[in-house]
């Protein structure tokens, strides 16, 4: 890893983060930490959410706080929530503000969340080079959904049908600075686009999609979505920009953690054709929050 950093020390990167949900913000800043020269930590001075509701912000300032050990963090506090605006609306301009913040001094720009978690950092590198070569504006890397966790530690991924690996794309993770973002972390640009396979893995784009890269699972980004305890899937359905999903989501999310076995096994039956597998992560990496 240091010797591939080294060939890449003329690149200057930043990233920026949104301090406002801390189940596994260590984890994914971490994941990255090494790749950067600056962290923008963009966070609501008021401590209010996109849709208005409080937000565990400094709790959120102290746990990263604790593990920038270089001095990497910029701190930048704003007021977010703006009643006139849909919750979507103030995720973008907030991303917007970080994201300009970040670019100073940056050739690329990390828009990562806080559950999302960088598997193989040399492996986003090798997509940055790529991009650069290419003459590409953004780099969509796959990121694998993990949407519930049982209680002997299992957790399940969403897959396609037949329980194939499934990538998900929520926007570009590095991005070239100073962009215009046009719905949360998405802009229109050319993309180098990622993938687990040769063909696209995701059903949410046309099958023929081109992919210029492939990264094994093992590379992939680990997305968290809904891996958290019952409490904090409550608070972070009211304080999301997708709250009015997360809301109605909950009965199914609390059955599937009741029943992980049951899940995987019904996909064919469920209407809205909803695929799991079980993952599992092995002791001791991206523990749940309060193990020892």
């Amino acid at each position: 890893m240091s010797g591939r950093t080294e060939r890449r020390a003329g690149r200057r990167i930043n990233a920026y983060v949104l301090a406002a949900d801390p189940w596994w913000l260590e984890d994914s800043v971490e994941s990255y930490y090494d790749l950067v020269g600056r962290i923008v930590v963009s966070y609501d001075e008021d401590g209010r959410s996109w849709t208005g509701t409080p937000l565990p912000v400094e709790e959120c300032l102290d746990r990263l706080r604790a593990i920038d050990r270089d001095g990497k963090l910029d701190f930048r506090p704003g007021r977010f929530f703006h009643s006139e605006r849909t919750a979507l609306e103030n995720d973008t301009a907030q991303r917007q503000i970080a994201l300009d913040q970040a670019s100073d001094g940056a050739d690329w720009v990390i828009q990562l969340d806080t559950d999302e978690v960088v598997l193989d950092a040399g492996a986003l590198l090798d997509a940055i080079d790529e991009a650069e070569v290419r003459g590409c504006d953004a780099v969509e890397y796959p990121a694998r959904y993990l949407y519930a966790r049982s209680p002997s530690g299992w957790m399940l991924e969403s897959t396609r049908a037949l329980w194939r690996r499934r990538a998900g794309y929520p926007g570009p993770v590095v991005i070239r600075p100073h962009v215009t973002l046009v719905h949360c972390r998405q802009a229109a640009l050319p993309m180098l686009r990622v993938d687990m396979s040769p063909t696209n893995t995701d059903p949410a784009h046309a099958r023929d999609v081109v992919v210029h890269r492939v990264v094994r699972p093992d590379q992939a980004i680990l997305h968290y979505s809904w891996v958290r305890d019952d409490e904090y899937m409550v608070r972070k359905a009211a304080w999301s920009g997708h709250s009015d999903t997360y809301t109605s989501w909950l009965k199914d999310w609390r059955w599937r953690t009741r029943h992980p076995v049951l899940a995987v096994a019904i996909g064919w039956a469920r209407r809205d054709h909803s695929w799991y597998r079980p993952a599992h992560l092995g002791p001791g990496r991206h523990r749940w929050r309060g193990e020892s």
